[in-house]
């Protein structure tokens, strides 16, 4: 795994925690929820296209 694999990686886990945090201590934010899932598939497509 490349450096900036591992970065957007570790940013997609990150955004999860920070999000599910969010979520459970003021509510569901579907722009949240939305914003992490581009996010996730954008670190996955990076991952499969190298």
């Amino acid at each position: 795994m490349t450096g900036s694999a591992k970065g957007m990686t570790t940013c997609a886990v990150g955004g999860l925690v920070a999000v599910t945090a969010y979520t459970v201590a003021l509510g569901s934010n579907g722009w949240l929820w939305f914003a992490w899932v581009v996010l996730a598939l954008l670190t996955v497509g990076m991952l499969v296209a190298r």
